[in-house]
């Protein structure tokens, strides 16, 4: 397992149209992602979940992978949330 911290870069925060990919690039992955913030912890593939977080720009969340691709996941979740 993988436990990273990172902070939302999207200017426009995680409104629909950036949660919506931002699930598309989880879900490219085997592994099992989660972010957490606060207190709340969802799964990084459920689009409700990562809505109801409620992300801004310039948020920080705890991003966790577990599984084969781990790694891979991690990194390119990063790179999305800090507009690469």
């Amino acid at each position: 397992m993988i436990t990273k911290n990172m902070t939302i870069a999207i200017k426009s925060g995680m409104d629909a149209r950036p949660v919506a990919v931002f699930v598309q690039v989880a879900s490219q992955f085997e592994s099992s992602i989660h972010v957490e913030t606060g207190n709340i912890k969802v799964n990084a593939k459920s689009i409700m979940g990562m809505m109801a977080l409620k992300l801004n720009e310039g948020a920080s969340v705890v991003v966790s992978a577990d599984g084969a691709d781990e790694e891979e996941a991690i990194n390119k979740i990063e790179e999305y949330l800090s507009c690469k």
